[in-house]
This record gives C-alpha cells, structure tokens and sequence, in this order.
C-alpha cells in the first residue's frame, strides 16, 4: 500500500511540473532567454564537427531551432519597411516577412560557421517589472582582435519575450536595411523589394546546398 501511494506522489508530482513548465518558461526574463540561447549556439557550433566542417544545412538546423522561435521577424520587417509597410497588402506583408526572415537565416548562419574560440560576455541587465521592450547588452570576445559589441532589442508578448532588432559593432540592423528598402521600393515597388530579397535568398539557399569539400587522409 506504501508502494502505491509512492507511486501516486510521484506521478503527481510529474504532472505538476509539466503543468508549471510553461509558466516558468514564459516568465524566464529577457536577459536570461538571451543568456541561454546565446550559449546553446555557442557551445553547439563549438563541439558539432559537422558545423566546424563547413556543414551549411546543419547550422541552418541549429538557427531554425534555438533562434527562430525567439524572434518577431513581423516587427522586424515592419520596422525595417518603415511608412511602405501600411501601404503593402496583408499578401505583400506576408511575403516580405518571409523572405526578410529567410535573409535574416543566411545571415545569421554565416556568422555561426564563424564561430571557433570566441566567448560571450554579458553587461548588467536592469529592467523594471513594467518594461514591454528592453535592450539586452553583451559582446563577443576573441582571441585576437577587439570585442564586437552584440545587443538585442526584445519586446514582451503574450508568448514571453521576442527579439526584433540586433545591434552589430554600433548598427542597428533594421535600420541598416531600412535604407536600402526604401531605396528599392522607391524604384520598383513592394513586389521589386520582394523579388530582390527572393533573388538573393535563392542564391544563398544554391551556396548552402553545395556540398562540404573534405580533404582525402593521405
């Protein structure tokens, strides 16, 4: 009988912690989200020899599932249009987004194919309790060379926080394509901007394709 109720206890106490994971996971605060994923990158293209190797479709993977479930590629592509953005359709937003977001993929992968030595290091974190957007600051250090300031903006949603703007060596990266968006469409339109980016995404998607050149064991 002592048996049984053993068993019940921790069956309910399995069901609570599933119940609490949620919560906790949303109340997991912005530097905090920031720190992990940060570190899970970090540590996965660090140890993944198929990533130190060159393997494009394996750094995508790692993008697609530490990063891109916390980001707002939405707000970012909004921000990143400016004033076109309420003169585009909902099917024109859409696809902006999607091709921005599949831009943003490339660009991020580059960088982690990149990573060899480096180290994070994070810069006090102060926000108060009624912040909705908060700025998280930190920098990458590395064996040789000056460190690169990396700061993120993140905003509070229902479905906790979410990054919509990344800040590289000073330059904000919506504003850094704001510019050129404005300029393409300025010449062609909503569509030539979503032709452009689709044009170079397809580029980029033919260089992650090709095949990792390996050197033959003499």
């Amino acid at each position: 009988m002592k048996t049984l109720r053993k068993f019940f206890a921790i069956l309910l106490a399995f069901n609570l912690l599933n119940l609490a994971a949620p919560a906790f996971a949303q109340q997991e605060g912005p530097d905090a989200l920031i720190k992990r994923i940060s570190q899970e990158v970090m540590d996965t293209a660090k140890t993944d020899k198929e990533i130190q190797s060159g393997n494009q479709k394996k750094v995508l993977e790692l993008v697609e599932e530490k990063i891109l479930p916390h980001v707002n590629f939405q707000r970012m592509t909004s921000l990143a249009a400016g004033r076109f953005w309420r003169e585009a359709t909902p099917e024109q937003q859409q696809q902006l987004t999607n091709e921005f977001r599949s831009l943003l993929v490339y660009t991020y992968s580059g960088a982690i194919s990149q990573v060899k030595d480096q180290q994070l290091e994070f810069r006090p974190f102060r926000a108060s309790p009624s912040d909705t957007e908060v700025e998280v600051r930190s920098q990458v250090l590395q064996p040789r060379g000056e460190p690169i300031q990396l700061n993120y903006r993140l905003e509070k949603t229902p479905a906790g926080w979410k990054i919509f703007d990344v800040n590289v060596l000073g330059a904000w990266l919506v504003e850094s394509y704001k510019g050129s968006f404005a300029t393409e469409i300025g010449k062609n339109g909503i569509d030539g901007l979503i032709k452009t980016l689709s044009d170079k995404n397809k580029r980029l998607a033919a260089n992650a394709a090709k095949p990792v050149k390996t050197t033959a064991a003499r």
